[in-house]
């Protein structure tokens, strides 16, 4: 292998990995890591969601009960 070669791909990998470094740094500047963390875990629900939801699964499981009884009775 040619120096010069491997001299001059090392200074490419050196470049990857400074631009790399450059922008794990700009992820880790103080607003930045607590914006991220903000956006993360479950949406809170209010009343009327939570009301929505319940409604909709008990006519999902009324219509299960019903589906599995006339699968018993037939």
């Amino acid at each position: 292998m040619d120096l010069l070669k491997a001299i001059r791909e090392l200074y490419e990998e050196k470049k990857r990995l400074d631009d790399a470094i450059e922008q794990l740094e700009g992820l880790s500047r103080p607003g930045r890591v607590e914006e991220l963390r903000r956006r993360r875990g479950r949406r809170s629900m209010d009343a009327e969601e939570r009301a929505a939801v319940s409604r909709r699964m008990r006519e999902y499981w009324a219509k299960r009960r019903k589906v599995m009884k006339a699968g018993q009775a037939g």
